[in-house]
């Protein structure tokens, strides 16, 4: 079985990597995937009550007040909502809110509660800012006054600053011991701090806990930031509808609304289930769905998306999928279940940071012992373990490789493309070769007539309506292509006296006592009818009609290409990448349309096997591959490609196989997407080798005997904030940049 759990209190990544590692290593768990930005986990196997109790003792352990509950579900002890600090009282020692919820209390006094928590939060904060102004001003004075009066004075002053700055960091360590947690940042940053004030090292004992003060404050406003361009997504959940009840609309739950109900969506309200208009007409904001700023106009019998916000007029709609099963629903659970997902960089480092600092622990004591030992100078070689013990923790790692990942879901869903994972965006990011299918994925799949020619004295409405009138009978794609072009221009079908389809050639018919038939050549070419030269035609259908055995003119049907297209492929190509079209439609259709837009590789004529053939052969040729598609017959080849790429407007079944997924439906999405997977992957990249080269410089100069720990403190906390700000840059990364 697996369950989703919300995780109360949890404010440190490192202290959740350590609770995701130890709820895995449990009987009866097969395995738990954490979501640290939106605090859920998800765990696998067979979860009792006691197993439960179990994994609630180990992450009171790791860290004070942590608590983890099923979705959806109150705290077990307490149920009235509200927020605290607890400033210090968990182990990690960082600074982070936590939730408690209550419900025996009537409103009144929730109310009053809830106003006192806040009151108590604003002193809380308030206080923090005191202390830590405090501690920084101490510090100030302190190097100031150092020459200038007696040495037990400054002293004192550096202990004041001490205290102010790191009181937080001193208690996590000595709760930390008492439960048994050793080597964590705390734990290491104490001893390397006292040791430097035992050595006389005042000033860099005080500035390591200052900048880890600092740290921590960029790493929660990056980690908020983070958090909030994922959540942003699920709040766009509708609380309540206006829901036609008994003859009257009824303010209700979006959650209890079904398919078949009638809604009422007035101005300025955000549309709460997928569904069509059944009166009224309006414009609509769907760049909350797709990324799209130009609003859309709608009208009635048009399909709408929940999400979508009415800009103009009220109109009322029918639900055609309960608000649990409609788009922003499916949204907001994508993009929750995608930063589940873990990128293989993301496990290089869990992994690489388990055996990171016992290493650097091991190297700083052997440094101090035998440096002492072969040198003599004690004080000099301790002080350079010191130093190892600044670095040695891994937490600007752990938190800005997958930081880097959250931010770049987190930008993608603003502009429509809803990735499934970590994983999926990596993935992209090495991608060499993007294949597409033609229909509904470049074109836009809704076929029209493109071209008229008429031959004798009949014109061209005189043709449309003769074919028209005998085209109601078919219901195949280009018969109703060209009946519907008859009815938007107002022209009046007839009912033939008699008619039939000829299965793969067309429908003839007796219309106003006419022989008419409506084909292709072939059909033709079997009634012995004569075909005149015609101006010759790169794409589409052509349905010749004839009256009486005699050609009357022909009528050609096409699929639009999108207007992204070529701009997408050009795009694509400008950046290095193979493009390459597979498609099931008749090869002249797709040579016409793929060189039109600039694709390098055409193929047409292929069975979904014959797709899945060819994928084979560009990976084997240009390196990994993106296929993207919209059919059902996509679905194979979008599970075989190392990325799938599905169109909103395609089918179930290929959004279901895609790790993409482009909510409007243009090619020019997939741009987006590379460069956004691109930029994701080189600043982690970037991350990691910029972390690891100061760390490795600052761990030879302290080898070497030059030992600096001002240098310690920048190459822990100073990269800790670099990296941090580094991998938030993905979030503001914008429509084609």
């Amino acid at each position: 079985m697996e369950k989703n759990y919300d995780i109360k209190n949890l404010g440190c990544a490192h202290c959740g990597g350590r609770l995701e590692d130890a709820i895995k290593k449990l009987d009866g768990v097969e395995d738990a995937i954490l979501n640290f930005p939106l605090r859920k986990i998800k765990i696998k196997g067979d979860i009792t009550d006691a197993l439960l109790d179990e994994i609630n003792s180990i992450a009171g352990k790791i860290e004070a007040g942590v608590e983890i509950v099923p979705v959806g579900h109150h705290h077990a002890k307490e149920d009235h909502h509200h927020e605290h600090n607890h400033h210090g009282d968990c182990c990690c020692g960082h600074e982070h809110n936590h939730e408690h919820s209550h419900s025996s209390c009537d409103c009144m006094e929730h109310h009053h509660h809830t106003h006192k928590e806040k009151d108590r939060d604003k002193i809380g904060i308030n206080a923090d800012i005191v202390i830590f102004a405090a501690g920084v001003l101490s510090f100030a004075a302190a190097i100031a006054v150092q020459h200038l009066t007696s040495f037990s004075l400054v002293v004192l002053i550096y202990i004041a600053a001490y205290l102010l700055l790191g009181w937080n960091v001193l208690t996590a360590t000595v709760k930390n011991v008492l439960k048994g947690n050793f080597f964590d940042e705390n734990f290491l940053m104490t001893i390397a701090t006292i040791g430097a004030f035992i050595l006389g090292e005042y000033t860099e004992a005080v500035g390591v806990v200052l900048f880890f003060k600092i740290g921590e404050l960029f790493e929660n406003f990056a980690v908020n930031k983070s958090r909030k361009a994922i959540t942003d997504v699920a709040a766009l959940k509708v609380e309540k509808a206006n829901v036609l009840k008994n003859g009257e609309y009824v303010n209700i739950d979006s959650d209890d609304i079904q398919i078949g109900d009638i809604l009422l969506i007035k101005t300025g309200e955000r549309i709460a289930a997928d569904g069509i208009i059944t009166e009224g007409e309006s414009r609509l904001d769907t760049s909350a769905i797709n990324g799209e700023p130009v609003p859309v106009t709608v009208r009635k019998g048009d399909k709408i998306m929940s999400g979508c916000i009415n800009l103009a007029d009220t109109f009322i709609m029918t639900a055609t999928a309960a608000a649990s099963e409609s788009m922003i629903s499916k949204i907001a659970q994508a993009v929750e279940d995608a930063t589940s997902h873990k990128p293989q960089i993301d496990r290089f480092i869990t992994r690489f940071s388990k055996i990171y600092t016992p290493v650097v622990i091991l190297i700083a004591l052997l440094t101090a012992i035998l440096g002492s030992v072969i040198t003599g100078n004690t004080g000099k070689w301790i002080y350079s373990a010191l130093t190892f013990l600044v670095i040695s923790c891994p937490c600007a790692l752990v938190l800005s490789v997958p930081l880097a990942y959250f931010s770049g879901i987190g930008a993608a869903s603003k502009l429509g493309i809803l990735f499934k994972g970590g994983n999926s965006i990596e993935a992209l990011g090495k991608v060499k070769a993007i294949i597409f299918d033609k229909t509904g994925t470049l074109t836009s799949g809704n076929f029209t007539v493109t071209d008229i020619f008429t031959c004798d004295d009949i014109n061209e409405n005189e043709l449309l309506k003769i074919c028209g009138s005998c085209e109601q009978i078919s219901t195949h794609p280009v018969a109703e292509s060209i009946t519907t072009y008859c009815q938007n221009l107002g022209i009046d079908l007839n009912n033939p006296e008699s008619s039939g389809e000829l299965a793969g050639r067309g429908v003839y018919a007796v219309l106003n006592g006419k022989i008419v038939l409506c084909g292709n050549e072939k059909l033709m070419k079997e009634k012995g009818i004569t075909i005149p030269d015609m101006p010759e035609i790169s794409l589409g259908n052509v349905v010749l009609v004839s009256v009486n055995n005699k050609i009357a003119g022909r009528i050609v049907v096409s699929d639009s290409v999108k207007t992204t297209s070529e701009q997408a492929i050009s795009q694509l190509n400008t950046m290095g990448l193979h493009t390459v079209m597979l498609t099931g439609d008749k090869a002249e259709n797709a040579a016409a349309v793929g060189n039109q837009i600039g694709i390098k590789d055409i193929f047409g004529g292929l069975m979904p096997d014959e797709k899945l053939s060819h994928l084979n052969e560009i990976r084997k040729k240009h390196g990994s591959v993106m296929f993207v598609g919209d059919g059902i017959n996509d679905a194979p080849v979008l599970a075989g490609a190392d990325v799938g790429g599905a169109m909103q407007s395609g089918s179930d079944i290929a959004i279901e196989a895609a790790d993409a997924v482009f909510m409007n439906s243009e090619p020019i999405a997939v741009v987006a997407a590379k460069k956004i997977a691109d930029k994701t992957l080189r600043i982690s990249y970037q991350n990691i080798i910029f972390a690891l080269a100061v760390k490795a410089i600052v761990l030879l100069l302290g080898i070497l005997g030059h030992p600096n720990m001002w240098l310690a403190v920048f190459a822990d906390s100073g990269v800790a904030m670099l990296l941090i700000l580094n991998s938030i840059r993905t979030l503001k990364t914008k429509k084609g940049k």
